[in-house]
């Protein structure tokens, strides 16, 4: 697999642990040192970064992030990239939508076990705020509900 393929399959585990809310696999996306910047939300280390994720947005919340338009640079055992996300974040329990777009700018390093992230983080195109009880006919329904009949 070549290097951009393997930074990508990094960046979409990254954020599939991060909608999933697999902790472990999300923290192992990182260096021990890595930084992140999420438009202003700044963190020093993985640590750091990992806890505020796993204690915001656990129980009771709904993610969906997806990042497409890969503009990725290998340059040895470093690369950088710069992709387009669009999220969601669902609050149930306080009738909260948010739907926003960004721009993640990241740095990665190659380990022996392969590409990590160094930094990540984004800088906000735009994002919206909904009440649910102002959207007629809303209905979510969080994962593993059967919603086929």
């Amino acid at each position: 697999m070549d290097d951009i393929t393997q930074i990508s399959q990094l960046k979409y585990r990254y954020l599939r642990a991060l909608d999933t809310k697999e902790w472990e696999e999300f923290e192992a996306c990182f260096l021990p040192e890595a930084t992140g910047d999420y438009n202003g939300l700044t963190f020093d280390d993985r640590s750091a970064l990992v806890s505020y994720m796993r204690e915001n947005l656990g129980e009771g919340l709904i993610t969906m992030h997806q990042a497409h338009h890969p503009e990725i640079t290998v340059d040895g055992d470093t690369a950088t990239g710069r992709w387009y996300l669009h999220d969601k974040v669902f609050v149930e329990a306080f009738r909260f939508m948010l739907e926003g777009a960004a721009f993640y700018d990241d740095r990665y390093t190659r380990t022996p076990d392969g590409w990590r992230l160094s930094h990540t983080g984004y800088r906000r195109t735009f994002e919206a705020t909904y009440n649910m009880d102002d959207l007629p006919g809303f209905k979510l329904t969080g994962p593993g509900v059967h919603t086929h009949k």
